[in-house]
């Protein structure tokens, strides 16, 4: 056992790094710990390359372990089951800035896996289980270009907090997730409470301060104490001979392949193109297919990168700040609470929104305090939004980010159950993508819930931002709302969104070893000039929100009562509860802080009449106070009975029913009569009533 220990301040705590006490059989490991939370991360590589793919496999998981909150697990087995959304998501944040620094070429199986093995609220682990995977691939024999640093860097009362504590997440307008090396940015995932674009650079900029000194005591004492000699593998390379040949036959014809701005005739004229270079090297290297369309595609990548960056031409025609055409739908399905489709050039959402009882929030189980989740949105990408001949499965782990963003970035407008007590379920279908299905998600998502009723603080819309940068010169060209080649062949994705005040959320990956800050600035700066564009074009086809809710869409009342008298509702085995719900038609919901949701539908006099009687079941009866109840009991000489709520009742002497003389009730009540009576005295025995008015329930 080589064990060693290092301990390295990161933003005013002390991150403890363990090695070689654990998984000692692993190409890397390490245990990190900060107060009471403590990951342990893993790093193994394949032996020898997968065979038949074109593409790096790496793998990264996060798991959950509920024991590390002291927890149980709820499921039946009483095992840990699928990866919960939020792990899944973490797993992406710990994968994305990792990925861009593998050599190309290497298609040996990678595989990292942080354990959440003790937390604290107020030490999150997602940061230190992407601080492990940086120390963990740093200090193993697996070829990578490291190290990287991560951190959350919050806004607090307009100061910058790095990894702020539960306290100050609470309280924070920005959450933002930041990886990068010692000079630049890799990865940015972001929500904010509609923050100015200074507050976001500034931001990203502190937190790239904090990273720079993580990457540097990494690289500088972690490394050279315990890291191992990186293994020589031979990389997977396109022979010299072979691209220069390809090149000089098929350029040309590249460049008429790409000489036209309709993407059918573009992509018809490539397979004919790549046919054509395939049939021709077909007897010279016969054995050299893949080879062949790996030229084929780099040269390709070559040629619609000159044409951007040289002339500023898009594959489609369009300048570099163009966004491609919109038109929008609203209301379009009469059943659904709310609906809209928002379309921009060849990307096209359906999103519905469907509001239902607060109870129906999603229940959640990990290692948050959080145990639901009132607003849920979710994303699905179904084939044959590519043209794609593909079965429908599960959300995969793309759909969980995408919803994820899109989610992220409208939670700041999304009104307090206070204001409006609804769960509100919004659906995202992709019927058609090429390029930003998640920020189309974003705007179609606004117009669904302004559709629905939903008094969203303000629309939001979404774009995303892509980047062609010359390695050399360090000269680039930002373009806004990216297809899907300029995806493919560019090297950055910058997705942002916000309100016309500020940002919401965003969301940054690239390809490239880091962006610069004037990078980021050009971006987020004509991101906002987009954005301001696709809103006026959606606020076009929804200028405000419904006046009215669907009239399919639950009526819900909400209000508070006494905690103590939630018994006295609900009664004995539900008889109270279910009495009312029986009589008025309702759903009725109680929180154990006394919040108590009402829902009706169709009669939206029916909650109305439901809470009334709720208030009357804990309201403490006052002499002077005046009920309408039902006549339950007849004592023929003495009084009749009336039950003002369930399970409460008083009486009416014969001498208070009216102003003569009674010689029986039965002449002036008969059970089942509605009647309106007042307290007139409170005593030991009960309450005593004086008949005002019988009612007419003709």
């Amino acid at each position: 056992m080589n064990y060693q220990e290092f301990r390295m301040p990161v933003g005013g705590r002390e991150v403890i790094i363990e090695t070689g006490k654990y998984t000692e059989q692993a190409n890397g490991s390490c245990v990190v710990r900060c107060g009471e939370t403590a990951v342990l991360v893993t790093v193994c590589m394949s032996k020898t390359p997968r065979e038949g793919i074109d593409f790096f496999p790496l793998q990264v998981d996060y798991e959950e372990k509920l024991y590390a909150v002291g927890k149980i697990p709820g499921s039946f087995k009483r095992r840990e089951g699928r990866a919960a959304d939020k792990a899944i998501l973490t797993a992406r944040l710990i994968d994305r800035p990792l990925r861009p620094l593998f050599p190309k070429g290497l298609f040996n199986d990678v595989v990292v896996v942080a354990t959440a093995l003790s937390v604290e609220p107020d030490v999150s682990p997602e940061p230190l289980a992407m601080i492990g995977s940086s120390v963990a691939l740093s200090i193993s024999d697996i070829p990578w270009g490291g190290p990287t640093g991560s951190v959350v860097v919050g806004l607090v009362d307009g100061e910058y907090v790095i990894n702020p504590d539960a306290a100050q997440r609470e309280k924070s307008t920005i959450h933002l997730n930041l990886a990068g090396m010692k000079d630049a940015i890799l990865m940015i995932e972001a929500g904010a409470d509609e923050v100015s674009n200074d507050e976001m650079v500034g931001a990203i900029m502190f937190g790239q301060q904090e990273i720079s000194k993580i990457c540097k005591y990494i690289e500088d004492v972690i490394v050279p104490a315990v890291g191992k000699p990186k293994q020589q593998i031979e990389l997977y390379h396109i022979p010299e001979e072979l691209d220069a040949a390809v090149r000089a036959y098929a350029s040309d014809k590249l460049d008429w392949a790409l000489d036209t701005f309709d993407r059918q005739e573009r992509e018809a004229r490539q397979d004919e193109v790549e046919k054509d270079v395939l049939a021709h090297f077909a007897d010279i290297y016969p054995d050299n297919v893949r080879e062949l369309k790996d030229s084929i595609y780099y040269l390709t990548k070559e040629k619609v990168r000159a044409k951007i960056f040289d002339k500023g031409i898009r594959p489609d025609g369009r300048g570099l700040k163009d966004v491609r055409p919109i038109w929008c739908e609203r209301h379009i399905l009469p059943r659904v609470h709310g609906s809209a489709v928002f379309t921009r050039g060849q990307t096209q959402t359906l999103t519905t929104c469907t509001l239902g009882m607060l109870a129906e929030a999603q229940k959640l189980e990990g290692l948050d305090d959080e145990t639901s989740k009132r607003y849920m949105h979710q994303y699905n990408f179904p084939g044959y939004c590519t043209g794609e001949a593909k079965a429908i499965r599960g959300a995969g782990r793309r759909e969980i980010g995408h919803g994820a963003l899109a989610e992220r970035a409208l939670v700041p407008v999304i009104p307090p159950v206070e204001e409006f007590p609804y769960a509100i379920r919004v659906v995202n279908d992709i019927l058609s993508s090429n390029g930003s299905s998640s920020m189309a998600s974003v705007c179609g998502s606004t117009m669904a819930l302004m559709d629905a009723g939903v008094p969203i603080k303000a629309p939001v819309a979404g774009v995303a931002m892509g980047l062609i940068k010359n390695q050399q010169t360090g000269e680039f060209r930002v373009m806004t709302d990216i297809q899907g080649l300029e995806d493919f062949l560019g090297d950055m994705d910058f997705k942002v969104a916000g309100t016309q005040k500020g940002i919401t959320a965003i969301q940054m990956d690239i390809k490239i070893k880091g962006i610069s800050e004037e990078i980021m600035h050009t971006a987020i700066e004509q991101a906002n000039e987009g954005r301001t564009f696709i809103l006026s074009k959606m606020l076009e086809c929804v200028p405000e929100v419904a006046p009215d809710l669907s009239k399919y869409a639950p009526r819900i009342i909400s209000f508070h009562i006494d905690p103590e008298k939630i018994g006295d509702v609900v009664g004995k085995q539900g008889k109270v509860i279910n009495s009312i719900i029986a009589e008025t038609g309702t759903k009725i919901d109680i929180e154990d802080d006394g919040t108590v949701c009402i829902a009706s539908f169709g009669d939206s006099e029916a909650a109305l009449r439901a809470k009334a009687i709720v208030e009357s079941i804990v309201r403490d009866p006052e002499v002077g106070d005046m009920f309408i109840g039902r006549v339950v009991r007849i004592l023929s000489t003495m009084g009749a009975f009336v039950e003002f709520a369930p399970g409460k009742d008083g009486m009416i002497h014969i001498s208070k029913m009216a102003d003569r003389r009674i010689e029986k009730v039965e002449d002036v009540l008969s059970v089942g009569d509605v009647v309106k009576v007042k307290i007139i005295k409170i005593g030991e025995k009960g309450i005593d009533f004086k008949l005002l008015e019988k009612m007419d329930m003709e």
